[in-house]
């Protein structure tokens, strides 16, 4: 159903609760809040709309009288509208996405101690390793704990795990051939080199940087 449709029906659902015989002046001043409801809120989704059409449309609907419209034209039309709208609110809230990104990822390059690696990546050494270093497309064990910008845990191993590089999220790809086994790194990666656009389920929306702390247990030989 369209939105402006099922704005009008929600508007007019506590119609029942009034009084069973309003006054005259009480029905026109009804009348009067709803098509200014419902013209604002179509003003903000709809600011070129032809308000003769839409009256016509309305008062013929209100009337019970057939529409000079194709039913099967208004369906397409509707759809096509709702479409529109949804891709606007998308596009809205991408770029709102964004910009909570960049605001994190500038927050966190002013931290003391932290260092960036191509493609924005940041890492601080937590604890120096003396250990061997992995090979681009060696295996690695490690332990992590993996979080959102909001501080809260979306991944955690409990005890070391072994990884395949080429199988990991391209941030781990560039950080951990710069580890030396026995060092701790904290990383904060942007969303270009974890899971980007898509996100990855409903643990990690869209445009998300992720923050790990990684012990680099040991490197396979």
């Amino acid at each position: 159903m369209s939105r402006p449709l099922m704005f009008v029906l929600c508007l007019c659902m506590p119609l029942s609760s009034l009084a069973a015989d309003p006054s005259p002046s009480d029905q026109h001043d009804l009348a009067y809040s709803l098509g200014a409801s419902l013209g604002e809120r179509l003003r903000q989704e709809v600011p070129d709309l032809q308000i003769e059409a839409l009256l016509e449309g309305l008062g013929r609907a209100y009337r019970g009288q057939p529409p000079t419209l194709d039913a099967q034209r208004m369906q397409a039309l509707l759809e096509q509208h709702e479409a529109h709208v949804g891709a606007l609110a998308g596009q809205a809230h991408t770029a709102d996405a964004q910009a909570a990104e960049q605001r994190f990822m500038a927050g966190e390059q002013g931290r003391a101690g932290t260092h960036a690696l191509p493609g924005g990546l940041l890492y601080s050494e937590l604890t120096a390793g003396t250990g061997a270093q992995p090979q681009a497309d060696g295996r690695v064990q490690v332990r992590y704990v993996g979080k959102l910008p909001d501080g809260s845990v979306f991944d955690r191993s409990t005890t070391a795990q072994w990884f395949n590089l080429s199988s990991v999220i391209e941030g781990w790809q560039l950080a951990l051939p710069r580890m030396k086994a026995g060092s701790t790194w904290r990383l904060v990666i942007p969303s270009a080199l974890a899971y980007g656009a898509e996100g990855a389920g409903d643990l990690i929306a869209p445009y998300t940087p992720l923050v790990f702390e990684i012990t680099l247990v040991a490197v396979a030989s």
